[in-house]
């Protein structure tokens, strides 16, 4: 699925220890990882990662649409977080948004953490003291929750590519977290977006 000219695989691992050899010989841009790996959690070897290679982002792929796991996997430091069977298209794009810096979080993950929150009770609500967003800045936060990148934004909404980075970033300094899976995460752990 990774055969695309941009994308070099410079190492495989089927455990978690050879996981995180590879990782420091190889030193990558991305690195795959699944939640449920034969010998470790998936998660906590994403905790290593991220301690050991802070520069390295970490892309969660797994079959795992539980809204636990995303939360701890974006606590863990990872750069997104798709589902097994995503398309061919949908796998690369998220390998190169998580590369350019960008965060991914699959719209079907963001669904489960909806419905999960809707049973849990209420929602939570915003602190006081957090500036409240405008109706523009609520269009783009959902459009950070339904997976969308900067260019996607920007096309969407008919703006150059730097108007859309500029109010990705102003939703996440309102929302007070430091990248896009953490303010898709806000968003429905606050109800600022509808399912």
């Amino acid at each position: 699925m990774l055969s695309v000219p941009e994308i070099e695989v410079v190492g495989e691992a089927g455990t978690a220890e050879e996981a995180m050899a590879r990782a420091a010989e190889q030193s990558p841009d991305v690195v795959m990882l699944d939640i449920q790996l034969a010998d470790a959690d998936g998660l906590a070897v994403l905790r290593r990662l991220k301690a050991a290679m802070p520069q390295t982002s970490v892309l969660i792929v797994t079959m795992h649409a539980n809204a636990e796991f995303v939360r701890e996997a974006v606590r863990g430091g990872a750069a997104g977080y798709v589902l097994k069977g995503i398309t061919r298209r949908e796998l690369v794009a998220a390998v190169r948004a998580v590369r350019e810096g960008e965060s991914v979080l699959d719209p079907a993950v963001l669904k489960d953490a909806l419905g999960a929150r809707d049973g849990a009770g209420p929602r939570a609500t915003a602190p006081a003291d957090l500036e409240p967003l405008t109706r523009i800045e609520t269009e783009v936060l959902r459009l950070l929750t339904e997976g969308l990148t900067n260019r996607q934004i920007s096309e969407r909404m008919r703006w150059s590519l730097g108007t859309a980075k500029k109010y990705v970033q102003r939703v996440l300094e309102k929302l007070r977290v430091s990248d896009r899976t953490q303010a898709a995460v806000e968003a429905v752990r606050r109800g600022l977006v509808g399912s």
